[in-house]
């Protein structure tokens, strides 16, 4: 029975290994509305950078959309498309990394995560103190 019992173990451990090395959300990913975002290897984790908005302009200057919530008025002129909104992941269980987030619309950056839900679907979560929430987001491209 000892046996039996290290074989479905030994089972489970390779399950869980094989689940965290076929994870990779690294593309291109769709926000609800209609943003994108792009995820790229960031050493053993990820990294990601807003590659689109919508709109891309801003409705009250004509102008690309900027970080004009930045804290740091240095910075609030400064096009949101590329800025890093996905910082220093790290591997935190199967298909999860931590790290930080940039919420562009609040200016801050947070603690959060990024979650593989499945090949199409990921999920960015954030948290401002006890409140936490977050947004699916559907793969477009590898």
């Amino acid at each position: 029975m000892i046996y039996i019992r290290r074989i479905g173990l030994a089972a489970a451990c390779l399950a869980a290994l094989t689940n965290l090395a076929l994870a990779d959300p690294s593309g291109l990913w769709r926000e609800q509305d209609g943003g994108t975002v792009r995820i790229v290897r960031c050493g053993s984790g990820y990294c990601g950078m807003i590659a689109s908005v919508n709109p891309p302009r801003d409705p009250a200057t004509g102008k690309p959309v900027t970080d004009k919530n930045n804290p740091d008025p240095a910075k609030r002129n400064r096009p949101v498309v590329g800025l890093p909104v996905l910082i220093g992941t790290r591997p935190a269980g199967p298909k999860k990394w931590s790290g930080r987030l940039y919420d562009v619309d609040r200016g801050q950056i947070l603690p959060g995560s990024l979650i593989e839900v499945d090949a199409t679907t990921v999920r960015i979560e954030g948290c401002v103190g006890t409140m936490c929430g977050g947004e699916d987001l559907t793969r477009v491209s590898r």
